[in-house]
């Protein structure tokens, strides 16, 4: 019986490790830079470890254009001419989180936009 529970306490405990660690790296960013380029971090300790991956990504100018802890985020460019119009958006819902990029891009001028990159980071 001691051995059962002792087992069933294992268990537990392990549990417990395994969820505290994948909710704690819930730190997502994506960075965007001049004509469709653009980096992206997820499951970081923190937005400036995710920041700094994401950087180091993305050739050029780039600037954080989209951060999450436990949600989703996405980048929307203009299809037809990536050096125009852009949009991102962050929120708990990736398909909301992608209308709203898209919206964002078209009301900036865009004619024919799709979404350039997502991420999903831990729930938590």
């Amino acid at each position: 019986m001691a051995a059962l529970v002792a087992v069933a306490l294992l268990v537990a405990t392990t549990t417990l490790v395994v969820v505290t660690f994948a909710t704690a790296k819930a730190a997502g960013v994506i960075v965007a830079g001049h004509c469709g380029a653009y980096g992206q971090a997820y499951d970081f300790v923190n937005i400036e470890a995710a920041r700094k991956s994401a950087l180091e990504q993305c050739r050029g100018d780039c600037k954080v254009v989209a951060q999450v802890r436990r949600g989703c985020s996405a980048l929307a460019v203009d299809g037809t001419n990536p050096c125009g119009a852009s949009g991102s958006a962050s929120g708990p819902r990736l398909g909301r989180v992608q209308n709203e990029a898209l919206k964002r891009c078209y009301r900036a001028g865009g004619k024919d936009c799709v979404i350039r990159t997502f991420l999903c980071d831990a729930k938590g």
